[in-house]
């Protein structure tokens, strides 16, 4: 059940929404900046049910005018002029994206809207009524977070400690085990880059973490724990893997911003290191397990395939030499089917497929027991792939995959679908 309304009752939600309401009047600069510095810090004291109740403040008061989009369509449709219908637009902007513009003028500001997004993005489900809200600071944010507002930087041992501690606390895919684990990820065959904005110096946006390997890093354990190797010592490396890249804002959920870090890191990373002729990912299936728990009491599979896969039901699979040299063809012509036939609507159900393949990557290998920590054998059975970015054909990739559904791969994975239907 909703919790009540905080409205009306003296609260610190009052005293925000009456703050916000004198906001927008004002025309002094001054008390316009006094007054957004007011709504940052009044907005961080709210309760979750207080900023809730702020959500629908804004949508039933701050809204536009209908009053005056009706006049506005009304001299539209009379004259018919670009006058008018930016006339027309100005109207029907509705009062709280004037009132995220001017928080953004306030120290935390920033912060604050990015907040307030995150908020209302866990609102959702409950009060899908709040979707005009959303709509609204993701206009604003996209704006603000845009590629020319946000600056790629080099992450190193030698970043502010406040940068290094966020990467340990926001880092998603495979977790940092401590300051000792960081370090090694920052050696001299590691990268690590992220997105940032001037308004927030010190909170990555997004970042990437690069494996400087000869030939494709076919394991998450030799990534993470394996000896540093001179970039420099022969042979040359060739590869850059970038294993791991993790959204840090969810207030920034919908915009694309990892497109644009791979693509600026693959121009970084040729200029500082000519050998480099192949870039590629080392990335998770999390579906995957899930998915097999479901199709293995389907039709997909035959009786004896069924038999095989009954040896995951031991926990313990993975240490059994005899378990292994079964499981492992099936698992990998199991895991190629998942990644190129099964489907949510047109493209492929898994998440990281489709944000690599919709970037123009290619499916290129399937790792056996490529990540045997508890989060890899329980979404994957320990498989992991490798994605790979050849610029001769990303464009295409990504054509086919936008306008057909396809997916892009290789012929070592094409060799292992020999369940060719999907479900």
């Amino acid at each position: 059940m909703a919790e009540r309304s905080t409205w009306g009752q003296g609260t610190a939600l009052d005293a925000l929404c009456l703050t916000a309401e004198a906001l927008l009047a004002n025309t002094s600069e001054t008390a316009s900046l006094a007054l957004a510095e007011l709504v940052v810090r009044r907005y961080a004291e709210l309760k979750s049910v207080e900023r809730r109740d702020f959500m629908m403040f804004l949508l039933r008061r701050l809204g536009p005018s209908r009053e005056a989009v009706d006049l506005a369509i009304d001299r539209y449709r009379q004259d018919g002029s670009e006058l008018s219908l930016t006339q027309l637009f100005q109207a029907a902007e509705p009062r709280r994206q004037a009132l995220f513009r001017n928080i953004n003028s306030a120290p935390g500001g920033t912060w604050t809207v990015l907040n307030m997004r995150a908020d209302i993005l866990d609102f959702l489900d409950e009060f899908p009524e709040l979707e005009p809200v959303e709509a609204d600071l993701f206009h604003v944010l996209s704006s603000w977070f845009n590629r020319g507002f946000i600056t790629l930087q080099r992450i190193n041992w030698e970043s502010p400690g406040a940068v290094l501690e966020r990467l340990i606390a926001y880092e998603a895919v495979h977790e940092i085990r401590g300051w000792d684990d960081l370090r090694r990820r920052l050696e001299a065959d590691r990268r690590c880059f992220g997105f940032f904005h001037p308004a927030i110096p010190v909170e990555p946006l997004i970042f990437i973490e690069v494996a400087l390997t000869q030939g494709l890093a076919g394991n998450i354990q030799g990534v993470l724990d394996g000896p540093v190797r001179p970039v420099d010592s022969e042979p040359l490396v060739d590869t850059a893997t970038f294993y791991s890249i993790t959204s840090c804002q969810e207030g920034l959920r919908g915009i694309q911003l990892g497109s644009f870090l791979i693509k600026q890191v693959v121009h970084e990373l040729s200029a500082e290191l000519p050998s480099l002729r192949l870039f590629a990912t080392l990335s998770p299936v999390p579906g995957f397990a899930r998915w097999l728990g479901k199709a293995r009491g389907t039709g997909l599979f035959t009786s004896d395939e069924k038999a095989t896969f009954r040896l995951l039901d031991d926990p313990m699979w993975y240490d059994s030499a005899p378990a292994l040299d079964e499981l492992e063809p099936l698992l990998l012509q199991a895991c190629a089917h998942y990644l190129v036939h099964i489907k949510r609507g047109v493209h492929p159900a898994d998440s990281v497929a489709r944000f690599h393949l919709r970037n123009g990557a290619r499916l290129e290998q399937i790792d056996w027991l490529a990540d045997l920590s508890p989060k890899g054998l329980r979404e994957s059975h320990g498989i992991m792939v490798n994605y790979v970015y050849d610029e001769s054909q990303v464009a295409d990739n990504h054509e086919g995959y936008v306008h057909e559904g396809r997916v892009a791969h290789s012929d070592a994975v094409g060799g292992l679908l020999t369940h060719t239907s999907p479900l």
